[in-house]
């Protein structure tokens, strides 16, 4: 229970004010714990975020599966990609999820990252070989690269609104894709 509500606070202050808010006093402080119980749970900052990768990432990667799951061809199924990962932008999972990403972190919290989009990627693999493509994979690391470089852009709060933002990254998807 305790170890929830490290996370939920992890979450909260990540979100709101990156990587840099998310300390063990600050935890405690949002807990209500002492600052040395929140070491009982988290020998580190990285530890934290670790675990929020191994709890957030497949709740996430679960939403955009089924959103492709729903979908009825290869094209449907990578607009549905797209637009399921853009769609969790305001999420605070996910607005956690990008903190994490843009900061300092060790190697271990780097990988488990890397290993978590490589599922992403995974999933969208499928629907580009039935799309005939000759290297898949590569198309679909560069199609993460579409969708990676428009939540940059949401969470930026740049020009455009972010509706426009999700349309111009399915059309570039759906057009690269589509060779």
């Amino acid at each position: 229970m305790q170890r929830g509500a490290l996370l939920d606070a992890a979450r909260s202050l990540l979100s709101e004010g990156g990587t840099e808010a998310l300390t063990f006093p600050a935890l405690a402080e949002r807990t209500g714990l002492a600052r040395s119980s929140v070491y009982e749970y988290f020998r580190s900052r990285a530890a934290v975020v670790e675990e929020l990768c191994a709890v957030d990432f497949p709740v996430w990667a679960a939403e955009v599966e089924a959103a492709m799951e729903g979908a009825d061809t290869p094209e449907a199924k990578i607009e549905a990609y797209v637009r399921r990962q853009l769609a969790l932008v305001g999420d605070r999972r996910h607005r956690a999820v990008v903190a994490i990403s843009a900061g300092e972190l060790d190697a271990g919290a780097r990988e488990k990252i890397r290993a978590a989009h490589g599922g992403l990627i995974a999933m969208v693999v499928e629907a580009l070989v039935a799309l005939g493509h000759e290297q898949p994979r590569l198309a679909a690391m560069l199609l993460q690269g579409v969708v990676d470089a428009a939540v940059r852009r949401i969470e930026l709060g740049a020009a455009e609104e972010p509706g426009s933002i999700i349309e111009a990254a399915v059309s570039m998807a759906l057009r690269g894709v589509r060779g």
